[in-house]
């Protein structure tokens, strides 16, 4: 099973994939080459400044990578991204169509063009686009696309299918956090509170609480009649994670 527990892209259900450099100078000029060399170069510093939250030398290297390879689809892909956590939504929708138009049968595109259209509510294309990526061959991380798909399905109120595509993903990787905090929170809404608390456990042993599963933790022990539990989870949520939506729920009561 493939385990991606570290990445912020992954937490995020995002595919950002790089390509290989190409020296050879048998089918391109010498400097083409060059140049496709150069821009894979400036994609992987990209990504990887993007990685660590570097957010302005992330955009300094995509936009040379653009510049050396305009046509070079997973630096639109990248960059599209980067556009999303600068909430700068028109000009990523603009990168992601450019990446789909270059590469319309990548998966990674797909995945993660899917992904943003749905969270814009445009679930009919984005799901078409997600359906793309989980059905096409090449995609060796199709959990990632799958989890979206859930989501996207949640998102239309379609709790059902979505437990559907939440299930499957883990088939497929079934360490994979996102996958299992979604599960938590659909077996807690379900009242089936120790299979919430299961996947819990599960999520805990590859990844680091957030607001949500702090949350519902909370919410399971409480409806599992273990009050000294919840209470040490709400403790967590009010210490790591302050000014929540989650925290804001609680500061009421406390006062």
């Amino acid at each position: 099973m493939r385990h991606d527990r570290s990445k912020p892209q992954q937490r995020w259900g995002v595919a950002l994939i790089l390509a290989a450099a190409l020296t050879s100078c048998t089918t391109w000029t010498e400097n083409a080459a060059k140049k496709d060399e150069l821009a894979n170069i400036h994609l992987q510093l990209g990504v990887s400044y993007l990685d660590m939250n570097k957010l302005e030398v992330a955009n300094e290297n995509l936009q040379l990578a653009l510049e050396e390879e305009p046509n070079n689809a997973q630096a639109h892909n990248v960059y599209a991204f980067l556009n999303e956590k600068l909430h700068d939504y028109g000009q990523a929708k603009a990168q992601y169509e450019e990446a789909l138009n270059l590469a319309p049968d990548d998966w990674s595109v797909q995945n993660n063009y899917g992904r943003f259209l749905c969270d814009r509510g445009d679930y009919t294309q984005g799901m078409a686009l997600l359906t793309q990526a989980v059905s096409t061959q090449l995609n060796d991380r199709q959990w990632l696309a799958l989890t979206n798909a859930g989501r996207c399905q949640l998102a239309m109120k379609q709790t059902q299918s979505a437990k559907t595509y939440f299930k499957q993903a883990l088939i497929l990787d079934n360490a994979y956090a996102p996958a299992l905090s979604e599960m938590q929170k659909i077996s807690y809404q379900s009242g089936d509170y120790w299979v919430a608390k299961g996947y819990l456990q599960r999520y805990l042993s590859v990844a680091n609480h957030t607001a949500g599963t702090l949350w519902f933790g909370m919410q399971t022990e409480r409806a599992l009649g273990n009050a000294e539990l919840a209470k040490q989870y709400q403790n967590l949520l009010l210490e790591k994670f302050p000014l929540s939506d989650e925290a804001k729920q609680i500061k009421p009561v406390l006062h």
